[in-house]
């Protein structure tokens, strides 16, 4: 087993994406040039992509298998001694081949792991079992691939489920699965989301016409396998975190799915601030964005600065959280807006994904992965770093699926087509009929294809509205990193927005009501970290994130206790 230092750190940007400029600001930066560095094409180009030719294509010879990449990945989990892989991603079983994991990937089974559990004498924490599993779904070539790690001894009373961000992994989440499984009463769950990381990746087609539909449609497609999960888990309420896309795709199951959620903890979201080029299909496409700091800032640059436009509010030790009371006093730092070049534009209109570009370099491709991986993980310990390199050039390689969902939920630089600050106000705030259990409605899913069971989700049946509950608000956490490129603005802008939404919600309401409302909004920044920011400031962002469960517990304690006081009475 590997453990891990507490200096690990982040490749992002400087600070936060702004709301829009006008056209002719727009005009006016888009003709500012940078100096080129010096060497020509061929030393940028070897500046961009350090892997060496012999060491990438040794690496696409070799054709390492994803579940071996996570298994190495997961073996720098503390107090992990073994790792669980089940080998399946996908529809395809692969062999061990590459693996330098303590361990080898188990085979007994393809679908699932046997579970490892530690034990109180080499886990401070523990004991704790963790198992991995690929959960089959209804319809042809679909199952996500989940880890859960659970307190052994302990009834499970809270449930987090974590998704991850774009064309990414549940493995990138390694050093925060240990921090956030120290909570009693707690199950965690990590997803690759489908069409992503090794869960299976059926074609993804958008059968809609009208623009509006396709956002739909493309959002249902992630979110109805998560419903679907939900169910065969028998989870009637939990706590979801979602990074970058995995956090657009939080707000909008809140959205469709009402009454599951406890709290719903945002981690730099992509998604919230509204571009009048990315909304308005008579306008051209944005030309410029934040996007780019995500592929040319260095991590140690990131996790070693210290964001000197921040407000002091924001610097004072562990008084990280600000609520929506503070937006509109203060002018949350500025990533710099870089220009989108015409072919960036073009492939992303042509819905041609990055990780096309991986597939079809063959020999080259671990090389083009090195150039974002070097500067991603450029603070880790050299093997950490080569681990997370190659289990990111594994899951690019992989069967396009999910990725092309991106050109119809965001335009071109990462703007939502449907910003999400048009509508998060509406989480927790709507009427819905409490969850059924979990067998009758895992025995019809089971039954139906993948096309009736989006069909059912999108129209669901009427429920008389004596069935029905209306939502008394949750808790929603928006976090980013000090020096995140993602919009901070959008966050404050947004609990701004949720905070509105509960005064004109709570206006006539008794004092009974108001008590029991849970709605709010608020917004945490993470230390010296950057959008990856549950990996640059682990420590802090897992602190937080257990304080956060910490409040789930201590909301839904109080909710029994009121429960038992009107049963007696």
């Amino acid at each position: 087993m590997s453990t891990t230092s507490p200096s690990e750190g982040d490749q992002t940007a400087s600070g936060s994406t702004p709301q829009s400029p006008l056209a002719s600001q727009r005009a006016k930066e888009e003709a500012k040039t940078t100096p080129a560095p010096a060497g020509g094409r061929a030393a940028r180009f070897l500046q961009s992509f350090p892997l060496g030719y012999k060491d990438g294509f040794s690496q696409w010879w070799s054709n390492v298998s994803p579940a071996a990449a996570e298994h190495r990945v997961l073996s720098y989990v503390p107090y992990l001694q073994r790792t669980p892989t089940h080998t399946q991603t996908g529809a395809t079983c692969h062999r061990t081949n590459g693996t330098t994991a303590a361990a080898p990937v188990t085979e007994e089974s393809l679908h699932s792991a046997s579970p490892v559990t530690t034990n109180e004498a080499s886990d401070p924490h523990g004991p704790r079992r963790w198992r991995s599993t690929l959960v089959k779904l209804a319809g042809k070539d679909r199952a996500l691939n989940e880890l859960s790690v659970e307190r052994m001894g302990e009834p499970v009373e809270d449930n987090l489920v974590m998704l991850h961000g774009y064309g990414a992994g549940l493995g990138f989440f390694y050093k925060n699965f240990e921090g956030l499984s120290r909570n009693h009463g707690w199950k965690l769950w990590a997803l690759d989301m489908l069409g992503m990381g090794r869960s299976s990746r059926p074609p993804f087609v958008v059968r809609a016409k009208d623009p509006k539909a396709k956002i739909t449609e493309a959002e249902d497609w992630f979110i109805d396998a998560l419903e679907e999960w939900r169910v065969q888990r028998n989870l009637q309420r939990f706590t979801l975190l979602g990074h970058s896309l995995g956090g657009y795709l939080a707000v909008a199951y809140a959205l469709k799915y009402p009454g599951r959620l406890n709290k719903l903890i945002l981690a730099s979201p992509v998604g919230i601030p509204e571009d009048p080029y990315a909304v308005n299909a008579d306008m051209p496409d944005p030309q410029e964005s934040t996007l780019g700091n995500e592929f040319l800032q260095d991590q140690a640059d990131v996790v070693n600065q210290t964001n000197p436009n921040l407000p002091d509010a924001d610097k004072t030790g562990h008084h990280h959280s600000r609520g929506a009371s503070t937006t509109q006093k203060t002018t949350p730092p500025t990533a710099p807006r870089r220009p989108l070049p015409r072919w960036v534009t073009y492939l992303w209109d042509a819905n041609i994904s990055p990780f096309s570009l991986v597939r079809w370099s063959g020999p080259l491709g671990p090389r083009l992965v090195s150039g974002w991986t070097s500067r991603r993980f450029s603070q880790l310990g050299a093997e950490e770093a080569q681990a997370l390199h190659l289990y990111s050039y594994t899951l690019f390689r992989q069967r396009g699926s999910g990725e092309y969902a991106l050109s119809y939920i965001l335009a071109p630089g990462a703007f939502a087509r449907s910003p999400l600050i048009r509508r998060i106000q509406g989480v927790g705030r709507q009427m819905f009929e409490p969850p059924p259990s979990a067998s009758s409605t895992t025995a019809a899913a089971g039954a139906a294809t993948r096309a009736s069971a989006s069909a059912s989700a999108s129209e669901p049946a009427l429920t008389p509205l004596a069935k029905m509950q209306r939502e008394t608000g949750i808790p929603i956490v928006l976090m980013y990193g000090e020096n995140d490129w993602m919009d901070v603005a959008g966050g404050y802008a947004a609990a701004h927005k949720i905070q509105e939404e509960k005064k004109r919600v709570l206006k006539n309401a008794s004092e009974a009501e108001k008590r029991a409302d849970h709605g709010e909004g608020k917004v945490v920044i993470v230390q010296s970290s950057g959008h990856h920011l549950y990996l640059d400031g682990w420590e802090e962002f897992n602190e937080l994130v257990r304080a956060e469960m910490d409040d789930v517990t201590r909301r839904r304690k109080m909710h029994e206790a009121g429960l038992r006081q009107d049963a007696g009475s």
